[in-house]
Protein backbone atom coordinates (compact mmCIF):
# COMPACT_ATOMS: atom_id res chain seq x y z
CA UNK A 1 0.00 0.00 0.00
CA UNK A 2 1.28 3.12 -1.19
CA UNK A 3 0.24 6.46 1.41
CA UNK A 4 0.73 9.54 1.00
CA UNK A 5 2.35 11.99 3.48
CA UNK A 6 -1.13 12.56 4.79
CA UNK A 7 -1.73 8.98 5.05
CA UNK A 8 1.77 7.66 6.40
CA UNK A 9 1.70 10.73 9.09
CA UNK A 10 -1.74 9.58 10.32
CA UNK A 11 -1.41 5.74 9.94
CA UNK A 12 2.03 6.20 12.24
CA UNK A 13 2.47 5.47 16.00
CA UNK A 14 1.32 8.26 17.71
CA UNK A 15 0.30 9.17 21.82
CA UNK A 16 -3.20 9.99 21.37
CA UNK A 17 -3.79 6.67 19.11
CA UNK A 18 -2.39 4.48 21.90
CA UNK A 19 -4.13 6.35 24.72
CA UNK A 20 -7.18 5.75 22.89
CA UNK A 21 -6.78 2.02 22.31
CA UNK A 22 -5.65 1.30 25.67
CA UNK A 23 -8.62 3.57 26.87
CA UNK A 24 -10.82 1.83 24.75
CA UNK A 25 -10.07 -1.76 25.57
CA UNK A 26 -10.01 -1.43 29.18
CA UNK A 27 -13.63 0.45 29.33
CA UNK A 28 -15.59 -1.95 27.20
CA UNK A 29 -13.25 -4.89 27.67
CA UNK A 30 -10.76 -6.51 30.31
CA UNK A 31 -12.68 -5.97 34.00
CA UNK A 32 -9.17 -6.69 35.68
CA UNK A 33 -7.46 -3.86 34.28
CA UNK A 34 -7.66 -0.19 35.97
CA UNK A 35 -7.92 2.35 34.12
CA UNK A 36 -6.38 5.48 35.03
CA UNK A 37 -5.09 6.38 31.75
CA UNK A 38 -7.90 7.67 29.23
CA UNK A 39 -9.95 11.03 30.03
CA UNK A 40 -13.41 9.20 30.44
CA UNK A 41 -15.60 11.19 32.72
CA UNK A 42 -16.52 9.30 36.07
CA UNK A 43 -20.18 8.44 36.42
CA UNK A 44 -21.89 10.69 38.49
CA UNK A 45 -25.75 9.51 39.07
CA UNK A 46 -27.39 12.60 39.22
CA UNK A 47 -25.63 14.12 35.97
CA UNK A 48 -26.54 10.70 34.41
CA UNK A 49 -30.53 10.75 35.68
CA UNK A 50 -30.89 14.74 34.35
CA UNK A 51 -29.32 13.31 30.70
CA UNK A 52 -31.84 10.94 30.63
CA UNK A 53 -34.66 12.82 31.55
CA UNK A 54 -33.47 15.25 28.64
CA UNK A 55 -33.38 12.65 26.15
CA UNK A 56 -37.23 10.93 27.23
CA UNK A 57 -37.87 14.80 26.44
CA UNK A 58 -36.84 14.55 22.87
CA UNK A 59 -38.15 10.73 22.57
CA UNK A 60 -41.33 12.04 23.58
CA UNK A 61 -41.60 15.09 21.26
CA UNK A 62 -41.73 13.70 17.71
CA UNK A 63 -40.77 17.04 16.15
CA UNK A 64 -37.55 16.69 18.35
CA UNK A 65 -36.92 13.26 17.34
CA UNK A 66 -37.42 13.82 13.82
CA UNK A 67 -34.64 16.85 13.98
CA UNK A 68 -32.45 14.72 16.05
CA UNK A 69 -32.15 11.32 13.27
CA UNK A 70 -33.40 12.84 10.53
CA UNK A 71 -32.54 16.73 9.40
CA UNK A 72 -29.07 17.76 8.31
CA UNK A 73 -27.82 20.60 10.61
CA UNK A 74 -25.84 23.48 8.78
CA UNK A 75 -22.37 23.34 9.18
CA UNK A 76 -22.02 25.76 11.90
CA UNK A 77 -24.38 23.58 14.04
CA UNK A 78 -27.76 23.41 15.42
CA UNK A 79 -29.31 26.52 15.73
CA UNK A 80 -31.36 26.17 18.71
CA UNK A 81 -28.86 25.44 21.05
CA UNK A 82 -26.39 27.86 19.49
CA UNK A 83 -28.74 30.37 20.26
CA UNK A 84 -29.77 29.25 23.66
CA UNK A 85 -25.99 29.56 24.58
CA UNK A 86 -25.31 32.86 23.15
CA UNK A 87 -28.22 34.03 25.53
CA UNK A 88 -26.70 32.55 28.63
CA UNK A 89 -22.83 33.12 27.92
CA UNK A 90 -24.01 37.13 27.19
CA UNK A 91 -26.63 37.13 30.15
CA UNK A 92 -23.78 35.40 32.72
CA UNK A 93 -20.66 37.35 31.73
CA UNK A 94 -21.63 40.02 29.04
CA UNK A 95 -19.54 39.22 26.31
CA UNK A 96 -21.98 40.61 23.69
CA UNK A 97 -22.22 37.13 21.40
CA UNK A 98 -24.15 36.74 18.40
CA UNK A 99 -25.10 33.55 16.69
CA UNK A 100 -22.19 34.42 14.02
CA UNK A 101 -19.52 33.89 17.38
CA UNK A 102 -20.45 30.21 17.73
CA UNK A 103 -20.13 26.95 15.89
CA UNK A 104 -20.29 23.23 17.04
CA UNK A 105 -17.93 20.51 15.96
CA UNK A 106 -17.74 16.85 16.07
CA UNK A 107 -15.88 17.02 19.25
CA UNK A 108 -13.11 19.65 20.77
CA UNK A 109 -10.22 17.26 18.98
CA UNK A 110 -12.11 17.95 15.75
CA UNK A 111 -12.02 21.84 16.02
CA UNK A 112 -8.69 22.14 17.48
CA UNK A 113 -7.33 19.65 13.92
CA UNK A 114 -9.18 22.29 12.00
CA UNK A 115 -8.11 25.39 13.90
CA UNK A 116 -4.35 24.51 14.27
CA UNK A 117 -4.36 23.88 10.39
CA UNK A 118 -5.88 27.01 9.80
CA UNK A 119 -3.81 29.44 11.18
CA UNK A 120 -0.40 27.27 10.86
CA UNK A 121 1.63 25.14 8.47
CA UNK A 122 2.67 27.30 5.02
CA UNK A 123 0.63 30.18 4.93
CA UNK A 124 -0.78 31.58 1.44
CA UNK A 125 1.88 34.31 1.50
CA UNK A 126 5.06 31.64 1.63
CA UNK A 127 5.34 32.04 5.22
CA UNK A 128 5.42 29.28 7.38
CA UNK A 129 4.25 29.61 10.66
CA UNK A 130 2.99 27.56 13.73
CA UNK A 131 1.27 26.84 17.17
CA UNK A 132 2.87 28.34 20.49
CA UNK A 133 1.85 27.14 23.74
CA UNK A 134 3.23 28.96 26.30
CA UNK A 135 4.23 26.10 28.08
CA UNK A 136 5.22 22.17 27.96
CA UNK A 137 3.59 20.08 29.23
CA UNK A 138 0.14 20.21 26.82
CA UNK A 139 -2.63 17.97 25.62
CA UNK A 140 -1.51 15.12 24.03
CA UNK A 141 -3.73 15.47 21.18
CA UNK A 142 -2.37 18.46 20.08
CA UNK A 143 1.09 16.52 18.57
CA UNK A 144 0.17 14.75 15.85
CA UNK A 145 -2.25 17.82 14.66
CA UNK A 146 -0.38 19.31 12.45
CA UNK A 147 -0.53 18.81 8.90
CA UNK A 148 2.96 20.47 8.20
CA UNK A 149 6.64 19.44 9.77
CA UNK A 150 7.83 21.59 13.42
CA UNK A 151 4.43 22.67 13.70
CA UNK A 152 3.97 23.75 17.53
CA UNK A 153 6.83 25.34 19.33
CA UNK A 154 6.58 25.06 22.90
CA UNK A 155 8.62 26.65 26.65
CA UNK A 156 9.57 24.96 29.44
CA UNK A 157 7.89 26.20 32.28
CA UNK A 158 8.97 27.67 35.92
CA UNK A 159 8.77 24.76 38.50
CA UNK A 160 7.95 26.64 41.60
CA UNK A 161 8.15 24.15 44.90
CA UNK A 162 5.46 25.19 46.95
CA UNK A 163 6.08 22.31 49.79
CA UNK A 164 8.14 19.29 50.11
CA UNK A 165 5.79 17.17 47.47
CA UNK A 166 3.54 19.55 45.62
CA UNK A 167 4.99 21.66 43.03
CA UNK A 168 3.43 24.17 40.33
CA UNK A 169 4.60 25.11 36.46
CA UNK A 170 3.78 28.46 35.61
CA UNK A 171 4.61 30.62 32.13
CA UNK A 172 8.33 31.82 31.63
CA UNK A 173 7.40 34.84 30.35
CA UNK A 174 11.26 35.66 29.85
CA UNK A 175 11.67 33.07 27.38
CA UNK A 176 8.44 32.72 25.85
CA UNK A 177 8.84 34.08 22.38
CA UNK A 178 6.06 35.79 19.79
CA UNK A 179 7.51 36.53 16.38
CA UNK A 180 6.39 36.88 12.62
CA UNK A 181 6.07 33.11 12.33
CA UNK A 182 3.61 32.72 15.38
CA UNK A 183 -0.06 32.09 13.83
CA UNK A 184 -1.66 31.67 17.01
CA UNK A 185 -1.13 30.90 20.28
CA UNK A 186 -2.78 28.21 22.38
CA UNK A 187 -3.17 26.66 26.05
CA UNK A 188 -5.56 24.69 27.95
CA UNK A 189 -6.92 25.58 30.96
CA UNK A 190 -7.27 23.59 33.35
CA UNK A 191 -4.20 21.45 31.45
CA UNK A 192 -4.84 18.20 30.35
CA UNK A 193 -2.50 16.56 31.90
CA UNK A 194 -1.08 18.28 34.63
CA UNK A 195 -4.46 20.03 36.31
CA UNK A 196 -2.53 23.60 36.26
CA UNK A 197 -4.68 26.25 35.88
CA UNK A 198 -2.79 29.56 34.36
CA UNK A 199 -4.18 32.31 36.61
CA UNK A 200 -6.38 35.43 35.25
CA UNK A 201 -2.70 37.44 34.87
CA UNK A 202 -0.50 34.82 33.40
CA UNK A 203 -3.69 34.30 30.61
CA UNK A 204 -4.25 38.32 30.55
CA UNK A 205 -0.47 38.75 29.76
CA UNK A 206 -0.84 36.14 26.83
CA UNK A 207 -3.45 38.03 25.23
CA UNK A 208 -1.92 41.26 25.15
CA UNK A 209 1.06 39.52 23.60
CA UNK A 210 -1.27 37.76 20.78
CA UNK A 211 -2.63 41.17 20.51
CA UNK A 212 0.63 42.80 19.76
CA UNK A 213 1.27 40.26 17.33
CA UNK A 214 -1.95 40.44 15.84
CA UNK A 215 -2.69 36.60 16.31
CA UNK A 216 -5.54 34.75 18.12
CA UNK A 217 -5.33 33.28 21.62
CA UNK A 218 -6.63 29.43 21.61
CA UNK A 219 -7.70 28.61 24.99
CA UNK A 220 -8.64 24.84 25.65
CA UNK A 221 -11.29 24.48 27.90
CA UNK A 222 -12.75 21.39 27.80
CA UNK A 223 -12.46 20.88 31.45
CA UNK A 224 -12.76 24.90 32.23
CA UNK A 225 -15.20 27.29 32.48
CA UNK A 226 -17.91 28.28 32.66
CA UNK A 227 -18.83 24.68 31.98
CA UNK A 228 -17.87 21.55 32.84
CA UNK A 229 -15.83 23.91 34.93
CA UNK A 230 -13.65 21.41 36.86
CA UNK A 231 -11.12 23.94 38.52
CA UNK A 232 -10.83 23.83 41.80
CA UNK A 233 -9.35 27.32 42.21
CA UNK A 234 -9.81 30.94 40.93
CA UNK A 235 -10.47 31.24 37.46
CA UNK A 236 -12.30 34.01 35.81
CA UNK A 237 -14.52 33.30 32.41
CA UNK A 238 -12.54 35.11 29.40
CA UNK A 239 -13.30 35.96 26.12
CA UNK A 240 -12.57 38.96 23.64
CA UNK A 241 -12.75 39.07 19.96
CA UNK A 242 -8.99 38.35 20.16
CA UNK A 243 -9.64 34.65 22.05
CA UNK A 244 -10.82 31.93 20.47
CA UNK A 245 -12.97 29.53 23.17
CA UNK A 246 -13.11 26.18 22.66
CA UNK A 247 -15.76 23.73 25.36
CA UNK A 248 -16.61 20.73 25.09
CA UNK A 249 -19.60 18.61 26.41
CA UNK A 250 -17.64 15.43 27.44
CA UNK A 251 -16.70 16.00 30.71
CA UNK A 252 -19.40 17.44 31.67
CA UNK A 253 -20.69 13.28 31.33
CA UNK A 254 -21.61 13.32 27.47
CA UNK A 255 -18.43 12.13 25.83
CA UNK A 256 -19.47 9.72 23.36
CA UNK A 257 -21.68 12.98 21.73
CA UNK A 258 -18.92 14.45 20.87
CA UNK A 259 -19.92 18.00 20.95
CA UNK A 260 -17.07 20.97 20.86
CA UNK A 261 -18.20 24.38 20.91
CA UNK A 262 -16.14 27.46 19.34
CA UNK A 263 -16.27 30.72 20.19
CA UNK A 264 -14.89 33.12 18.19
CA UNK A 265 -15.15 36.28 16.29
CA UNK A 266 -17.38 36.24 13.03
CA UNK A 267 -15.05 35.71 10.64
CA UNK A 268 -13.04 32.66 12.26
CA UNK A 269 -16.66 31.41 13.02
CA UNK A 270 -17.68 31.38 9.02
CA UNK A 271 -13.80 30.10 8.62
CA UNK A 272 -14.26 27.46 10.32
CA UNK A 273 -17.72 26.48 9.24
CA UNK A 274 -16.44 26.35 5.57
CA UNK A 275 -13.88 23.69 6.82
CA UNK A 276 -16.67 21.66 9.03
CA UNK A 277 -19.10 21.47 5.56
CA UNK A 278 -16.33 20.43 3.74
CA UNK A 279 -14.45 17.58 6.11
CA UNK A 280 -17.70 16.55 7.84
CA UNK A 281 -20.80 17.80 5.72
CA UNK A 282 -22.26 18.91 9.41
CA UNK A 283 -21.93 18.46 12.57
CA UNK A 284 -24.03 15.67 14.40
CA UNK A 285 -27.09 17.31 16.40
CA UNK A 286 -26.93 14.26 19.41
CA UNK A 287 -24.87 16.10 22.56
CA UNK A 288 -26.20 19.61 21.47
CA UNK A 289 -30.34 18.59 21.41
CA UNK A 290 -29.26 16.62 24.58
CA UNK A 291 -27.95 19.64 26.65
CA UNK A 292 -30.06 21.99 24.82
CA UNK A 293 -32.46 22.52 27.30
CA UNK A 294 -29.86 22.37 30.11
CA UNK A 295 -28.20 25.34 28.43
CA UNK A 296 -31.87 27.28 28.09
CA UNK A 297 -32.18 26.85 31.45
CA UNK A 298 -28.80 27.70 33.01
CA UNK A 299 -29.05 24.62 34.70
CA UNK A 300 -25.54 23.59 32.78
CA UNK A 301 -23.38 26.33 35.16
CA UNK A 302 -25.51 24.82 38.63
CA UNK A 303 -25.41 21.13 37.57
CA UNK A 304 -20.95 21.92 36.87
CA UNK A 305 -20.32 24.25 40.32
CA UNK A 306 -22.89 21.98 42.49
CA UNK A 307 -22.44 18.65 41.54
CA UNK A 308 -19.73 17.96 38.41
CA UNK A 309 -16.57 20.46 39.87
CA UNK A 310 -17.55 18.77 44.15
CA UNK A 311 -17.29 15.17 42.19
CA UNK A 312 -13.87 15.67 41.11
CA UNK A 313 -12.28 17.79 43.34
CA UNK A 314 -13.59 15.38 45.84
CA UNK A 315 -11.90 12.49 44.38
CA UNK A 316 -8.90 14.71 43.71
CA UNK A 317 -8.10 14.90 47.56
CA UNK A 318 -8.67 10.84 47.94
CA UNK A 319 -6.19 10.29 45.38
CA UNK A 320 -4.00 12.41 46.36
CA UNK A 321 -4.03 11.66 49.70
CA UNK A 322 -3.75 7.54 48.91
CA UNK A 323 -0.63 8.55 46.54
CA UNK A 324 1.23 10.92 49.30
CA UNK A 325 0.37 7.33 51.67
CA UNK A 326 1.98 4.90 49.41
CA UNK A 327 5.31 6.76 48.38
CA UNK A 328 6.01 8.22 52.02
CA UNK A 329 9.55 8.24 52.29
CA UNK A 330 10.51 8.08 48.33
CA UNK A 331 11.64 10.75 46.37
CA UNK A 332 8.13 11.72 44.42
CA UNK A 333 6.25 15.30 43.01
CA UNK A 334 2.91 16.00 42.45
CA UNK A 335 2.01 19.06 40.50
CA UNK A 336 -0.72 20.95 42.65
CA UNK A 337 -4.23 19.37 41.79
CA UNK A 338 -6.16 22.68 40.51
CA UNK A 339 -8.36 21.15 37.60
CA UNK A 340 -9.62 18.49 35.50
CA UNK A 341 -9.37 15.03 36.72
CA UNK A 342 -5.68 14.13 36.64
CA UNK A 343 -2.81 13.62 38.65
CA UNK A 344 0.68 14.81 37.06
CA UNK A 345 3.56 12.70 39.27
CA UNK A 346 6.64 13.47 38.72
CA UNK A 347 9.40 11.03 40.01
CA UNK A 348 12.94 12.84 40.04
CA UNK A 349 16.02 10.58 39.25
CA UNK A 350 13.47 7.71 38.61
CA UNK A 351 15.95 5.01 37.05
CA UNK A 352 13.48 3.99 34.33
CA UNK A 353 11.86 5.60 31.57
CA UNK A 354 8.39 7.15 31.90
CA UNK A 355 7.14 5.13 29.01
CA UNK A 356 9.54 1.85 30.99
CA UNK A 357 7.13 2.65 33.81
CA UNK A 358 4.32 2.83 32.09
CA UNK A 359 4.78 -0.90 30.49
CA UNK A 360 5.66 -2.39 33.76
CA UNK A 361 2.34 -1.12 35.42
CA UNK A 362 0.50 -2.51 32.15
CA UNK A 363 2.08 -5.98 32.88
CA UNK A 364 1.12 -5.37 36.53
CA UNK A 365 -2.59 -4.57 35.35
CA UNK A 366 -2.81 -0.90 35.70
CA UNK A 367 -3.06 1.58 33.10
CA UNK A 368 -1.46 5.42 33.23
CA UNK A 369 -0.44 7.61 30.40
CA UNK A 370 3.93 8.38 29.96
CA UNK A 371 4.28 11.73 30.45
CA UNK A 372 6.75 12.19 27.43
CA UNK A 373 3.96 12.32 25.36
CA UNK A 374 2.76 15.33 26.84
CA UNK A 375 5.54 17.55 25.37
CA UNK A 376 4.84 18.79 21.82
CA UNK A 377 6.93 21.36 20.83
CA UNK A 378 9.32 21.44 23.29
CA UNK A 379 13.06 21.21 21.08
CA UNK A 380 15.86 20.61 23.70
CA UNK A 381 16.29 17.84 25.76
CA UNK A 382 14.74 17.52 29.62
CA UNK A 383 14.99 14.55 31.37
CA UNK A 384 12.34 15.70 33.51
CA UNK A 385 9.81 14.98 30.23
CA UNK A 386 10.99 11.24 31.05
CA UNK A 387 10.16 11.11 34.86
CA UNK A 388 6.45 11.72 34.63
CA UNK A 389 3.26 10.24 34.11
CA UNK A 390 -0.34 11.30 34.34
CA UNK A 391 -2.75 9.20 36.19
CA UNK A 392 -6.43 9.53 35.91
CA UNK A 393 -8.49 9.35 39.33
CA UNK A 394 -12.49 9.65 37.39
CA UNK A 395 -12.92 6.26 38.11
CA UNK A 396 -14.61 4.37 41.16
CA UNK A 397 -12.03 5.43 44.08
CA UNK A 398 -11.36 1.71 45.10
CA UNK A 399 -10.41 0.87 41.87
CA UNK A 400 -8.39 4.18 41.94
CA UNK A 401 -7.06 3.48 45.84
CA UNK A 402 -6.05 -0.08 44.05
CA UNK A 403 -4.45 1.29 41.23
CA UNK A 404 -2.74 3.35 42.92
CA UNK A 405 -1.55 0.69 45.44
CA UNK A 406 0.07 -1.16 42.35
CA UNK A 407 1.55 1.84 41.22
CA UNK A 408 3.22 2.64 44.50
CA UNK A 409 4.38 -1.21 44.75
CA UNK A 410 6.40 -0.70 41.81
CA UNK A 411 8.00 3.16 41.96
CA UNK A 412 8.89 1.93 45.44
CA UNK A 413 10.76 -1.17 44.06
CA UNK A 414 12.42 0.92 41.30
CA UNK A 415 14.00 3.27 43.77
CA UNK A 416 14.95 0.55 45.95
CA UNK A 417 16.80 -1.44 43.43
CA UNK A 418 18.77 1.98 43.22
CA UNK A 419 20.45 0.45 46.85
Amino acid sequence: MKLSAFGEKFTANAGITSLMDDLGNAMSGDAEMVMMGGGNPGYIPAIHQRLKECMQQILDNDQDFHHLVGVYDPPQGEKSFISHLVRLLNNEFGWKLSERNIALTNGSQSAFFLLFNMFAGEGADGVDRVIQLPMAPEYIGYADAGLAPDFFHATRPVIQQLDEHLFKYRVDFDKLSINENTGAICVSRPTNPTGNVITDDELQTLDEMARARQVPLIIDGAYGTPFPNLIFSQATPCWNENIILCLSLSKFGMPAARTGIVIAREDIIKALSSVNAIVNLTTGSFGAMLARELVRTGEILRLSNDVVRPFYQAKALHAQNVLNRELKGYPFMLHKPEGAMFLWLWLPGLPVSSQALYERLKAEGVLVVSGHYFFPGLKDVWQHSQECIRITYSQDDAVVERGLMVLGSVVRGLYDALG
